[in-house]
């Protein structure tokens, strides 16, 4: 069996349990999930997810909790990111290195180690796909995603500026002028700058909750992930999985602002 504890935020995770359904697939695996609410993501797997077959998710709340110790104490081999770093060239972990792997398995990590795709067994909640149909329904003929990271990612901020947005946006008004923008951003300012610039043309999630350490945080988070993906196209942030993730659900056409294009 394989124990995968991933760590970070949103997208992070689900690279990262993505690559071990990768892993657990080629060895004939069965595959558990500890789910850690923590600051950083402070929701339950299903509280943005529909229930899923392929694994076992635990939620748990403590790095302490009795079941995380356990699954900890009685497997055979424990790595973390140091170890898929050593061991994987291009995000492909090193078939000699996965094959020793003795079972049980134990991982923690942010990284993904495994070039995967697929999001089938994603599908938001009931409650969350509901808020999603009715903001993707005011779409029109073509919207264009917009995702801004400011607040929590310096290397995002040096690279994809306000100004390189700025001007991508512009530049699909004028080869395309029903276009229509969905914008994702932890910064308000930024929303009321854009708002400005673009009136009539930007659509985002109004009411949203931008703390991750909260419940409602994080149904908002999913939410714009989601409505990011039903766009045409995206404008994204510079080394963000926020970003890639929602291009690759649904295979959209990504553009990162501050990149040469």
């Amino acid at each position: 069996m394989i124990i995968i504890q991933p760590s970070g935020g949103l997208c992070n995770r689900m690279r990262v349990i993505n690559s071990a359904w990768e892993l657990a697939k080629k060895r004939g695996d069965r595959l558990t999930v500890l789910w850690y609410l923590c600051s950083e993501l402070n929701c339950t797997f299903e509280s943005l997810f529909q229930p899923v077959k392929e694994f076992r998710i635990i939620n748990i709340r403590s790095l302490k909790d009795l079941r995380k110790l356990f699954y900890q104490l009685t497997a055979r081999q424990r790595f973390g990111n140091d170890d898929i770093l050593n061991h994987k060239t291009d995000g492909i972990l090193h078939q000699d290195f996965y094959e020793s792997l003795k079972n049980p398995v134990y991982i923690f990590t942010w990284e993904h180690f495994y070039p995967s795709r697929d999001y089938h067994f994603y599908a938001p909640a009931t409650h969350l796909q509901s808020r999603i149909d009715t903001l993707t329904a005011s779409f029109g003929k073509r919207c264009v995603g917009v995702h801004i990271r400011r607040t929590d990612n310096t290397i995002s901020m040096g690279k994809s500026t306000t100004e390189q947005f700025i001007n991508l946006m512009k530049k699909e008004l004028k080869a395309y002028p029903e276009t229509c923008f969905f914008l994702a951003t932890d910064d308000s300012s930024e929303e009321a700058l854009f708002r400005k610039l673009f009136p009539g043309r930007i659509i985002s999630n109004e009411t949203r909750t931008l703390s991750r350490n909260s419940e409602a945080g994080m149904h908002d988070a999913l939410l714009d992930l989601f409505c990011l993906a039903a766009t045409k196209k995206l404008i994204g942030s510079y080394w963000s999985s926020f970003t890639d993730i929602a291009a690759d659900i649904k295979g959209i056409e990504k553009i990162i602002a501050g990149e040469d294009i």
